[in-house]
């Protein structure tokens, strides 16, 4: 074919003969030996390892000849401390590391409290650098690990440079030592503020916050300080620990105030009469002073008041003064209008009360007070001056008794006065038990009784308040016919013949049984009111007439009242008379001092009836001793009515 290219016959033409590789003998002829094909990856792996080899080999050559060339140097760009250590040896890079690197020495650590520094060079705080390890450190550099690894560190020190960090020692020790040195001087221990009194001066101590400095945080600080060799300021760790009371300022502002001026003290609403005002200069007021630590809520201050003993001994010499009994308004029954008129006015009880008045003496003291009240209870009466007839259930006039006292003496008048204005006007309860005593009070010269005759033990004696027993034997009188309940009644020793006169003068022996005596506190005459109204007693004393008539106003319940006497019995005749010498008497003067009574029995029986029933039944029998007269005369004094003189006891 023209113009066409046999790709085949063209490459069988032009492909080259193979040679035995052994003879060299053509293919197809007689001695040749095919050759095997030779595979082109295993050719370009060949090519590779041996490519590779020979660059191992030529970095081992360039590692050794880099090494020769540096040997016993410092491979270049290795620094420490900012100085290029390159091509220097150790000695030589640790001679040049002490003559530069002198952060110890040179450099400033100051530790910082508020305004306060303290400057310490790194040594002072134990650092100390290491110039031989460091150069040795350096020159290790790119000759550590195998020939690849020395050859990259050398590549990349040279390239990048490398910075050795100088190898230092701390010592702790010498830190912690520096830091508790200065701990001393920023330690500060706690001490509260304190109020005291030096005479009338007050004397105030400021308070003081507690400080202590955490060394181990300040430790700490200096560890991540030092490596980096710069200068630093370190803030110390402080912590404060205020006292519970720091300021006592207040207090102490307060104890010169009260102690400025006098205290005065006094009785509110104070009456004619009363005790006080009581003053306590400031010199009194200091001792009294007491300033006592307080804590309230978890928080503590200084309370100043006045001391509480030293004002309650004070308070219970006061109280007695001020102490006064509730009592009743006094009233008179006005039998024409059947109203009452108010004769006394009653009287509000009042009673200190001591706890009171000390909480309000040191409350008041502390809001800067120099004048003070007592803290007084008071007690209202049960019947007060507006009281009425109606409203206390008095409508009329339920008992009234009469007694003579003919011969009696100025003196046993006066008692009997004395003693029955005690009960004039005088209410009672409903239900309550009245004691004769309790009202009357006292018998003694101090409260306006006379001396007068009295019966003491086996004699009649002069004595204080004699006379008081015809009032009380008038008020059993008043109470026995009223038909009221009898609690409590005791006899004289002997028939007295006051108690047995009549309004004639003359004597009635049906009377004898019908006395009560009193001898406060230990004799007393008790009755009960026991009907629902009120009762108002009334007495009065007619002194020319020799007479004391007792009233009972109240509403009469319709009771009725029976009573008989057994009259006098069993007789016993008086003793002889005896005669006593009295030097006081003068010769031939006789006087009599105690008189004669025959010893007897009686009974008296009473019968309380309402609607006839029997609400109360009284039986009282009354011994009565035999009493013989007593005289007595004066030394030398003859014609003795006896013969045989009786001495002097």
């Amino acid at each position: 074919m023209s113009g066409t290219i046999d790709i085949m016959s063209n490459y069988t033409a032009t492909r080259p003969i193979p040679m035995n590789s052994r003879r060299g003998t053509p293919p197809g002829q007689p001695g040749y030996t095919r050759q095997p094909r030779t595979n082109p990856l295993v050719q370009a792996f060949l090519a590779f390892s041996g490519g590779l080899v020979l660059f191992f080999l030529l970095i081992l050559a360039s590692v050794m000849v880099y090494d020769t060339r540096n040997a016993g140097k410092i491979y270049p760009g290795v620094s420490t401390a900012g100085l290029d250590l390159s091509g220097l040896s150790q000695a030589q890079a640790a001679a040049l590391l002490a003559q530069h690197v002198d952060y110890p020495d040179r450099g400033q650590i100051v530790f910082k409290d508020g305004n306060n520094l303290w400057k310490a060079t790194p040594r002072e705080l134990g650092l100390y650098i290491d110039n031989e390890t460091t150069a040795k450190a350096a020159y290790q550099v790119g000759r550590i690990g195998g020939p690849i690894t020395r050859l990259a560190d050398q590549l990349q020190t040279w390239y990048s440079k490398a910075n050795i960090p100088p190898l230092m020692m701390f010592d702790q020790r010498v830190a912690y030592n520096y830091l508790t040195a200065l701990a001393s001087k920023v330690n500060r221990p706690i001490i509260e503020a304190s109020v005291g009194v030096n005479g009338v001066d007050v004397v105030v101590n400021s308070g003081q916050v507690g400080r202590s400095m955490d060394v181990e945080a300040a430790l700490q600080s200096l560890n991540e300080q030092l490596p980096k060799l710069t200068d630093a300021i370190i803030p110390l760790v402080v912590h404060e620990t205020p006292p519970v009371i720091l300021d006592a300022s207040a207090q102490a502002d307060l104890a010169r105030k009260i102690l400025s001026a006098p205290l005065t003290i006094s009785v509110p609403n104070a009456a004619k009469g009363d005790p006080g005002p009581w003053k306590f200069q400031p010199d009194d007021l200091a001792k009294m002073l007491v300033i006592d630590r307080v804590t309230t809520g978890g928080n503590a201050h200084y309370q100043i008041e006045l001391d509480h003993t030293a004002l309650s001994a004070f308070l219970e010499r006061v109280a007695p003064k001020l102490e006064r009994t509730p009592q009743n308004a006094r009233f008179t029954f006005n039998d024409n209008t059947n109203k009452l008129e108010l004769l006394q006015n009653a009287v509000i009880g009042r009673n200190l009360d001591i706890d009171a008045t000390i909480q309000d003496i040191n409350t008041q003291i502390s809001a800067g007070e120099h004048n003070l009240l007592l803290h007084v209870a008071t007690t209202q009466p049960a019947v007060r001056d507006d009281a009425t007839a109606k409203s206390l259930g008095i409508k009329e006039l339920v008992s009234e008794q009469t007694s003579y006292f003919y011969g009696s003496s100025a003196e046993r008048i006066h008692n009997i006065e004395t003693a029955a204005s005690r009960f004039h006007g005088v209410l009672v309860p409903p239900g309550a038990v009245f004691s004769m005593a309790d009202t009357m009070g006292d018998v003694s010269l101090d409260n306006g009784y006379a001396e007068a005759l009295i019966i003491y033990g086996d004699r009649t004696i002069q004595g204080v308040g004699g006379g008081v027993c015809q009032v009380s034997t008038t008020l059993f009188r008043t109470v026995f016919f009223g038909g009221y309940p009898i609690v409590e009644r005791y006899p004289h020793a002997y028939r007295v013949g006051y108690y047995e006169q009549t309004a004639s003068g003359g004597h009635d022996s049906d009377l004898a049984g019908l006395d009560a005596t009193v001898f406060v506190p230990m004799v007393d005459f008790k009755f009960k009111n026991d009907s629902s109204s009120w009762l108002l007693m009334e007495t009065y004393v007619n002194g020319p007439g020799r007479s004391l008539t007792w009233k009972f106003y109240s509403t009469s319940d319709g009771r009725k009242v029976d009573w008989e006497t057994s009259g006098v019995q069993n007789v016993v005749p008086a003793p002889d008379p005896v005669y006593e010498e009295n030097s006081d008497l003068a010769k031939g003067e006789i006087k009599q001092v105690d008189y004669s009574a025959d010893g007897s029995d009686i009974t008296i029986d009473r019968t309380v009836t309402r609607d006839g029933n029997v609400i109360d039944e009284y039986t009282e029998t009354t011994h009565y001793l035999p009493w013989r007269a007593v005289y007595q005369y004066g030394p030398g004094t003859k014609n003795i009515p006896t013969s045989s003189p009786t001495e002097k006891p």
